[in-house]
C-alpha cells in the first residue's frame, strides 16, 4: 500500500489581507518558511518517490527543503493551483474588504458552484488526476503533493461524500497540513487521515 501526502502550502507574507489567489509573485512568511521546515522534518520518515507541486511561488518555496531533503527533483503540476476566484487581487472578508460593496453581491448567488470562482466539479476532477499522477510517479512509494487550502478540502470533501458548500472558516485544512489519501494494492483509494506537522506555528486565532 502506498500514500499520497497532499500538503498545503506555509504561511504567506500578506500584512493587507489580500486574497492572492493565482497571483504570481506571493511568497512565504518568516513563519512561512519554519512551517515548511516544519513540514519537511515531518515527512523524514517518508520513503518518497515523488514530489508534485503547484506552479505557485508560496507552494514551491515549501516544496523546497523537502526536495532536498529527500534528493528528489520537483515536478510542477499545474492541475494542483489554487481555485480561480473573481475577488482575486483584493481585500477580502465577511464585513470588510470587497464584501462590503453591493457591486461584488452578484457574484455569490450559487455556493453550490460555486458562482464566484472555479466550479467545485472541477477542482475535484483535476486534482484527483493530479493525486493519480503522483501515486504512479512514485511507483510503490509514497508521493507528496503541495497544493492550496481550498482545492484540498474540496478533494477530501469528495472523497469523503461531504457536501461542497461548506463554512471556509471550518475547513480541517491548516496552513502546512497533510491530508494524507491512502491507496490500497490496486490503486483504489481506501481512505485519508489528516495531521498538522506545524501546528506549533500556527497563528493565535483571535476571539
Amino acid at each position: 500500500m502506498a500514500t499520497v501526502h497532499v500538503l498545503r502550502h506555509g504561511e504567506v507574507e500578506n500584512p493587507h489581507h489580500i486574497l492572492y489567489g493565482r497571483q504570481p509573485g506571493w511568497s512565504l512568511s518568516q513563519r512561512g518558511r519554519e512551517m515548511a521546515e516544519a513540514a519537511a522534518q515531518w515527512s523524514s520518515n517518508l520513503d518518497l518517490g515523488a514530489l508534485h507541486v503547484s506552479p505557485l511561488q508560496r507552494a514551491q518555496e515549501t516544496a523546497a527543503p523537502i526536495a532536498a531533503l529527500h534528493k528528489l527533483t520537483i515536478t510542477t503540476d499545474e492541475r494542483l493551483i489554487e481555485a480561480s476566484n473573481i475577488f482575486e487581487g483584493k481585500p477580502f472578508g465577511i464585513g470588510d474588504g470587497v464584501l462590503k460593496h453591493p457591486s461584488a453581491w452578484k457574484h455569490l448567488w450559487n455556493p453550490w458552484r460555486p458562482s464566484w470562482g472555479e466550479p467545485y466539479v472541477e477542482q475535484i476532477n483535476r486534482m484527483l488526476a493530479a493525486v493519480f499522477s503522483a501515486h504512479s510517479a512514485a511507483n510503490g512509494k509514497d508521493a507528496l503533493c503541495v497544493s492550496h487550502q481550498l482545492p484540498i478540502w474540496i478533494l477530501r470533501s469528495a472523497i469523503e461524500g461531504r457536501r461542497m458548500i461548506h463554512d471556509p472558516r471550518k475547513r480541517a485544512c491548516s496552513l502546512a497540513s497533510v491530508t494524507s489519501i491512502h491507496f490500497d494494492e490496486e490503486n483504489v483509494i481506501t481512505g485519508l487521515t489528516y495531521s498538522e506537522p506545524a501546528r506549533h506555528l500556527l497563528p493565535v486565532k483571535k476571539k
